[in-house]
């Protein structure tokens, strides 16, 4: 969902450049320059630019913005680790903290008013789904080999026939399950912030929604990344 005005429009325009006025834009130039990609670009300066200048070069004695990413960056991994073990956790810690860390901004910048939610578009949401979709299942591939179809067999060889469909269905079900939560979440704070500002002002009346859509955004990157987690430990675990 889209506000009225976009603040990264007005600067396209300003450069001359041309606004996509539909959801993917027509032609190359306009797919490029669609919201959903402009902001998800400013996401990604966010997180370059920021730790930057608020870290700096590393301390013996850490300063304040030292310490802040040391605490989270230790309390990801921590997070991760209790789920799938200290070494599987720093092997994965930096595709999964990139998804975290993404998600989290990419939710919230949407409360501010000229600006969107890149999640809120299904093209993001589906496209970390099917990279987290295809990584457990490679993991699971590198981990069992052959023997990773164990994982959708089934406890006992009679109930196979039964197993097996309904795991592979249930399996697939996850493209669609993980990426919709997220899209659906977020297009619905969207939706309901724009009516809010156009019909009751931008002061007070949106507070409680925006205060509600603060720890939806938090909520949302925290189940999206725990699932990523889980899957990818499941994968990694042998048949039971």
């Amino acid at each position: 969902m889209e506000h009225p005005i976009l603040f990264i429009n007005v600067i396209l325009e300003w450069l001359h450049l041309p606004v996509p006025h539909t959801i993917t834009g027509e032609g190359l130039q306009q797919q490029v320059l669609t919201p959903y990609m402009t902001y998800t670009w400013l996401v990604m300066a966010f997180w370059i630019i920021v730790p930057k200048l608020t870290m700096g070069r590393l301390e013996i004695i850490p300063g304040k913005g030292q310490n802040f990413w040391e605490i989270m960056i230790g309390g990801m991994e921590n997070f991760f680790a209790e789920n799938m073990g200290r070494d599987r956790a720093r092997m994965l810690f930096p595709f999964l903290a990139t998804f975290g860390l993404y998600i989290v901004v990419a939710n919230l910048i949407g409360l501010i008013p000229g600006f969107m939610s890149p999640t809120s578009n299904l093209n993001i949401t589906l496209g970390m789904t099917i990279m987290v979709w295809l990584t457990h299942h490679f993991l699971g591939l590198r981990y069992h080999g052959i023997g990773y179809i164990k994982h959708f067999l089934g406890p006992v060889p009679l109930l196979i026939p039964l197993m097996l469909p309904i795991e592979l269905i249930s399996n697939a079900a996850r493209l669609l399950s993980l990426s919709m939560r997220l899209f659906g979440n977020i297009m619905a704070k969207e939706t309901l912030l724009s009516v809010l500002f156009m019909l009751a002002g931008a002061y007070f009346a949106p507070l409680p929604i925006l205060c509600l859509g603060v720890l939806v955004s938090l909520i949302q990157a925290l189940v999206f990344t725990l699932l990523s987690v889980l899957y990818c430990a499941q994968a990694m675990e042998h048949a039971h």
